[in-house]
């Protein structure tokens, strides 16, 4: 059992001096200095919109410190709340959300949301950007219950517990939620113990349907990606983290966080995202 994490330490590599990250299995790097930055990023036009998708068991809430970090920067950004309910219309939500967007994206996605981003950024043209924060980043027909399986050390499936929801037709179906007293040692270790008893109580469930439906598009086929992998990450193996990012040969760093890590490690995270944004306004 991995201690649990009282001061966020991120792994430091500077890739021969380059400015931004490079290829897939990069550690954390500094961000350039402010220097480096535009001048005033409320000035460019050309400034991308963050689209933050949080994923199961969190909402939009979970963004709070990598939003006002981003804010700070001149990026607008939108946080919507995911229904959590079903891959297929997870996605044509997101969409839905897109689709209201004037002028270039870059979408984020935590977790199951890895897995939302990668379809509804499929032929979406103002989509330059995907994000993954300790994310799941499927292939067409792959679901999030089979890329978890396919490395050893997700401890999930202990930590949750079945509800039932009422369907249209009188019937049921099946979601998930973490129990409350595992939440912490789950989902966010080293979190402030307050801060994770708050995200416990407003956890959203995920349909079991949801984790199970397979995919139907991948955008990182086409759409520049990078990628944060959470090492102390007990919902996801961190080993699956870094072989879904490798094969999107997506732009890596990895971070000693948990699962939450835009809780725990806003800073990294928001580097992240700023270096994808860079990248849109650059065109490199």
């Amino acid at each position: 059992m991995n201690p649990p994490i009282s001061r966020r330490t991120v792994t430091v590599s500077l890739l021969a001096g380059a400015a931004v990250l490079g290829t897939a299995g990069a550690a954390y790097s500094a961000p350039a200095a402010t220097a480096d930055r535009p001048g005033n990023p409320h000035e460019r036009p050309d400034t991308p919109t963050v689209v933050l998708i949080h994923g199961a068991f969190a909402d939009a809430s979970s963004w709070s410190s990598v939003v006002e970090r981003l804010q700070r920067q001149g990026h607008r950004v939108l946080a919507p709340a995911l229904p959590l309910r079903g891959l297929a219309s997870d996605s044509a939500y997101i969409r839905s959300v897109l689709d209201s967007v004037t002028g270039p994206i870059v979408l984020v996605g935590h977790s199951y949301g890895g897995a939302v981003i990668s379809q509804a950024a499929a032929g979406t043209p103002q989509v330059k950007a995907l994000v993954y924060i300790a994310a799941f980043i499927p292939d067409i027909g792959e679901s999030a219950l089979k890329l978890t399986d396919k490395f050893p050390g997700s401890t999930l499936g202990q930590a949750t517990a079945t509800q039932y929801y009422p369907l249209p037709d009188g019937s049921q179906a099946e979601e998930l939620v973490i129990k409350k007293d595992l939440f912490r040692k789950q989902f966010a270790a080293g979190v402030p113990t307050k801060t994770a008893q708050v995200m416990a109580a407003g956890q959203r469930p995920i349909t079991l349907a949801a984790l199970q439906e397979p995919a139907t598009a991948a955008a990182w086929k086409k759409i520049p990606s990078w990628a944060l992998v959470a090492t102390e990450d007990r919902n996801i193996p961190p080993a699956a983290e870094r072989w879904m990012a490798e094969r999107a040969r997506a732009h890596t760093i990895t971070v000693r966080a948990p699962h939450a890590a835009a809780v725990s490690d806003p800073g990294p995270v928001t580097d992240l995202i700023l270096r994808a944004a860079r990248s849109v306004r650059t065109g490199h």
